[in-house]
């Protein structure tokens, strides 16, 4: 599944996953934005990488908040952000 969105002032965010059972699996985010320290990737991915299908905007951006620690930046993308993202790849709406 893919889906992307342009944060309203910001950058692209771009997500891709597969759904296993009823988890999200293989997931990958990438776009045209930059986060500090260059790990904080990696946190969003195995963040992002068995929440629960069905679970809502709301959901994923919290859980994505617990995550990412102070020492995180991120430039032009939010959490946000990311899990409209996820709810497009989610729900198979094509890139606007």
């Amino acid at each position: 599944m893919h889906g992307e969105y342009k944060m309203p002032g910001g950058k692209l965010i771009v997500i891709d996953l597969d759904v296993h059972g009823d988890r999200l699996a293989g997931v990958q985010l990438s776009g045209d934005f930059f986060l500090e320290p260059d790990d904080a990737l990696n946190t969003i991915n195995r963040t992002l990488t068995g929440q629960p299908a069905a679970a809502d905007q709301a959901d994923i951006a919290a859980a994505l908040h617990a995550a990412l620690g102070p020492e995180v930046t991120m430039y032009g993308i939010s959490p946000d952000a990311i899990a409209v993202a996820v709810q497009r790849a989610l729900r198979g709406e094509p890139a606007a």
